[in-house]
């Protein structure tokens, strides 16, 4: 497998989830930082590095984005909305993870860009499984390049694909 530096920033407004999300990644092993946020505002902040999220050091910019979508001050679908929005957060890998197998849920998280739809599992022994194929997956899938704290890199476009989108890529955003 790969090294990466990897921090997961999470969402979630249930306490109870989040103890449990942490306790799953962490009996699988993962050592990463798990930054845990309540609502959509918060996550927003922390992507833009806003207010107590602001030291890099501490919140850095996540590798992967894994929300809830029903909470209170903005919900999971703004946050991918503001993804989806921002070139420079839109690149990265973002899973929703919600109790709900609404189908119209899943179909607007995908039209906002959601890379996957899990629905959370009420065992636990299976919410392990599921997140320990999640991480492995994270280990292994290709991302643009970061430096330490997690911000994308400038990179050179070479090749034909490479030109194709130059004007898309680091020259639109900072």
């Amino acid at each position: 497998m790969k090294t990466k530096n990897i921090t997961i920033l999470a969402i979630d407004d249930s306490k109870d989830d989040q103890e449990l999300i942490t306790r799953a990644f962490r009996e699988n092993g993962v050592t990463c930082p798990i930054n845990w946020v309540d609502c959509g505002e918060e996550a927003i902040a922390y992507l833009k590095g806003e207010g107590q999220f602001s030291d890099r050091s501490r919140f850095a910019y996540p590798s992967f984005v894994m929300t809830d979508l029903k909470m209170p001050r903005g919900d999971g679908f703004s946050v991918l909305q503001y993804l989806r929005s921002t070139p420079e957060w839109a690149i990265i890998p973002t899973v929703v993870f919600s109790a709900s197998a609404d189908l119209d849920d899943i179909k607007r998280s995908y039209m906002l860009g959601a890379g996957s739809y899990l629905v959370k599992p009420t065992d636990f022994a299976v919410l392990r499984e599921f997140l320990k194929a999640l991480y492995s997956y994270w280990l292994w899938v290709e991302t643009p390049a970061t430096d330490a704290t997690g911000k994308r890199l400038h990179t050179e476009s070479e090749g034909k694909l490479g030109e194709r989108f130059l004007h898309q890529d680091d020259n639109d955003v900072a």
